[in-house]
């Protein structure tokens, strides 16, 4: 079930549904579906997820409980739905109904080739743009359209990490995202004349990498206003971050 039915049922807005499923992801209460790109009813494309059985029913307890029912009622129609194409064969002998579930077959196969390739596309870009290293500003660096300037300030949001001064430039990993999305390399600083101090700055780990990377193409982190739209990473400008 995609997370556009499952704010189509409750009456939620889809952004508030993702925000939802992505902050249960975060906690470790589901796993984090993979995405999908869909036609909606403007015919505009839409990145959604597709949410297992399972974890729907944990998303609408924590946006509508009292929508449970009708989610259980929407998941017997699927599954008969399901069972119906199964049980199901066409009538080879007529032309027009082997013709169509030949289509139906291709297409299958399309969409299924269209979803490895964008898999395949998002490792070869990840690759591409991580560095063992690197902190969260560089990274953004090399994805087209981000305002990495507020970036810090977005991950503050999300508890990945949180600032110990009072200017809001120092910023150390927070305890949710430590280990998990980002670690910390420390040095110490001597000032000329004063005493020397322990240095923390955040660098991202692969994971936090994967997971920037799923919230960008997802529409999620902030955006420049002159962005383009069009989601493109730049790995000249990593070397240059």
């Amino acid at each position: 079930m995609s997370s556009q039915e499952i704010a189509d049922l409750v009456g939620s807005r889809h952004d508030k549904v993702k925000q939802s499923i992505e902050r249960l992801a975060e906690r470790g209460t589901i796993q984090l579906p993979p995405m999908g790109v869909v036609r909606n009813h403007l015919g505009q494309s839409v990145s959604v997820f597709q949410v297992e059985k399972r974890d729907s029913f944990i998303v609408v307890a924590q946006l509508s409980p009292e929508f449970t029912a009708a989610l259980v009622d929407r998941w017997q129609e699927l599954e008969a739905g399901s069972g119906r194409v199964i049980a199901t064969l066409p009538n080879f002998a007529d032309p027009v109904a082997a013709a169509r579930a030949w289509a139906d077959q291709v297409e299958q196969k399309n969409q299924l080739s269209v979803e490895v390739q964008a898999q395949a596309t998002k490792i070869h870009s990840l690759e591409n743009l991580f560095k063992e290293g690197m902190t969260h500003t560089q990274f953004c660096k090399g994805l087209n359209g981000v305002n990495v300037m507020q970036v810090g300030k977005y991950l503050e949001a999300r508890s990945w990490l949180y600032n110990e001064s009072k200017s809001g430039l120092r910023h150390r990993v927070g305890s949710y995202a430590r280990d998990k999305y980002m670690t910390e390399h420390q040095h110490e600083v001597t000032p000329h004349g004063k005493d020397p101090f322990i240095s923390y700055t955040p660098v991202l780990l692969k994971k936090g990498a994967t997971r920037l990377y799923d919230l960008y193409l997802a529409g999620e982190l902030p955006m420049k206003k002159t962005w383009d739209g069009l989601f493109t990473h730049d790995k000249a400008m990593r070397g240059a971050a």
